[in-house]
């Protein structure tokens, strides 16, 4: 009987009631709960893994470079405005509503980090997120369009409803580069929400563009109904590494 239950939950792609089934008849015979109980016990289990593997799926899939939490972030180590806003930030209102969020600081101050919390909290509320650096980005859509597959990638990104495009302003790029991530945060703009973390103050932009037009153009697109937020200050990576040295000197 227990081989037949698993055969039919392999089939109906039931993988905890597959793996787990023998388990709960065993507990059944010993503690006689109810059908209803039983078969409520065993869905229950069965959502709950569901969910979970869900939520590593889509951690996954978002390439983040590596696994940062909100919960790990030091509040009091952020920017006074990243402090301010977090509340709000972490709240994830900011997806529903398709505005962005623009982290504009000097490198160290914890952009990344909190960009990839916001982006792992929202793979844990459902959410599908991307996290691509902003050279590697453009990279990938100059291939693309070199073998006529850009539209093809762009209704990829499309699905995402949150991009995290990380170091725009690091290093700066050509006018073809400058045109493709336009038309690419273009399509974007009230249709899905993206976090981008620069070291450039807007005024700056043209740096990284080297066309005033369309420096303008995407200032006006990013920022509209966005949050931005002044991530300039002390290192967040220099207070963090002094609190754990503080740490390792008291334990």
């Amino acid at each position: 009987m227990e081989e037949l239950i698993r055969g039919y939950a392999k089939q109906l792609r039931l993988p905890y009631t597959y793996q787990n089934i023998e388990h709960h008849l065993q507990q059944a015979r010993i503690e006689n709960p109810s059908y209803e109980e039983f078969l409520l016990n065993l869905l229950r289990y069965e959502g709950e893994m569901r969910a979970q593997n869900g939520i590593m799926t889509r951690i996954r899939t978002a390439k983040f470079p590596y696994q940062k939490y909100l919960e790990e972030l030091h509040l009091d180590a952020l920017p006074t405005q990243a402090q301010d806003k977090f509340q709000i930030l972490s709240s994830l209102e900011f997806i529903g509503r398709k505005q962005n969020i623009i982290l504009a600081g000097n490198p160290g101050t914890g952009k990344t980090h909190l960009s990839i919390g916001l982006g792992i909290k929202a793979c844990q509320e459902g959410y599908h997120v991307y996290f691509a650096h902003v050279p590697n980005l453009i990279i990938e859509l100059k291939e693309a369009k070199s073998e006529r597959i850009l539209q093809r990638l762009k209704s990829k990104f499309r699905k995402y409803d949150l991009i995290i495009l990380d170091e725009l302003g690091y290093i700066s790029f050509d006018k073809e580069g400058a045109e493709l991530l336009f038309n690419f945060i273009s399509d974007r703009c009230e249709q899905a929400s993206t976090i981008f973390t620069t070291n450039l103050p807007f005024d700056r932009w043209n740096e990284i563009f080297h066309d005033s037009v369309i420096t303008a153009a995407i200032v006006d697109r990013i920022t509209h109904k966005s949050y931005v937020i002044n991530m300039s200050g002390m290192s967040y990576r220099l207070q963090e590494s002094k609190e754990f040295l503080k740490e390792s000197v008291n334990s």
